[in-house]
């Protein structure tokens, strides 16, 4: 087991997290049980996430703040260590993502990371066999904050009705992800539209696709292959993603007919069924 000790507070933002909690915690003349008392969890929670065998929730971090009077500290330092359990290859996407202006994506697999509920981005981290999968999790709800700022970047979803019916997870789970996917209609910086099956080929067949805007710098064009992700500014590839992004909002459907179709696979596909003893009486 790790003694806390022999951490090192700048080997990464998680380390000078656990380093820092355990510091001012001893400051104070805290046990770890006494702390958890105090923020209503465990003892040993304190100390796995002192230790690093934990990655700690923003609302420890709220909890921890208010206990031990740091004046925000550790509600400031979350979004660091979160983000920092994000796969290295896509940090820098993820620090990009942040700082743009506009935000614009094409999805022919998945609901995007941004607009993703709790249990379908579990679903599908999952599948990658983590080490951690609740510190993968947390960092991706993390990702949304940036849709919370009194003034986030605009964003244009365009999802293959592919993503729709897709059962990532399982009933339930599927159907609170298109529930979430509704709660945009009519959103002020959110758009989403799906692009039906009935629009055959189309401009971006060879898969997904992101672009970003910003105030001042270049726009990037990203895109993943099985294990990692790539950026570029390159002014061609930027002009024809969108080219392609033009062409793919063309053959959307449109918000309203969209958001009709998110309704009806949600009701028809995941709605809920009736149990056998109630089949078997009808």
């Amino acid at each position: 087991m790790a003694n806390i000790q022999t951490l090192d507070p700048t080997a990464s933002p998680l380390d000078y997290y656990g380093w820092e909690l355990r510091r001012l915690r001893e400051a104070h003349g805290l046990k770890q049980g006494q702390l958890g008392d105090i923020i209503f969890c465990t003892g040993s929670l304190v100390g796995q996430i002192e230790t690093t065998k934990k990655v700690p929730t923003r609302d420890f971090s709220e909890r921890v703040d208010a206990a031990l009077g740091t004046d925000g500290v550790f509600s400031r330092l979350i979004g660091l260590v979160l983000r920092s359990q994000l796969p290295t290859w896509f940090q820098p996407y993820a620090e990009m993502e942040a700082k743009a202006a506009y935000i614009s994506t094409y999805q022919a697999q998945l609901v995007y990371g941004l607009l993703q509920t709790d249990e379908y981005a579990r679903a599908v981290l999952a599948t990658g066999l983590p080490d951690d999968l609740d510190g993968l999790v947390a960092a991706r709800m993390e990702r949304q904050r940036i849709l919370e700022r009194e003034k986030p970047p605009l964003a244009w979803a365009i999802l293959d009705e592919a993503v729709l019916h897709r059962p990532i997870g399982g009933r339930e789970v599927m159907r609170g992800q298109l529930a979430r996917l509704l709660e945009f209609t009519g959103h002020r910086w959110m758009r989403i539209q799906v692009l039906p099956f009935k629009a055959g080929e189309h401009a971006s067949l060879a898969g997904s696709f992101n672009s970003l805007r910003f105030e001042d710098d270049p726009d990037i064009v990203y895109t993943e292959d099985v294990i990692a992700g790539h950026m570029t500014a390159n002014p061609e590839t930027v002009r024809e993603a969108a080219r392609r992004y033009a062409h793919l909002q063309a053959a959307a459907l449109s918000i309203e007919d969209s958001a009709a179709l998110i309704t009806r696979v949600m009701e028809e596909r995941y709605g809920e069924q009736p149990r056998p003893e109630d089949r078997a009486v009808a």
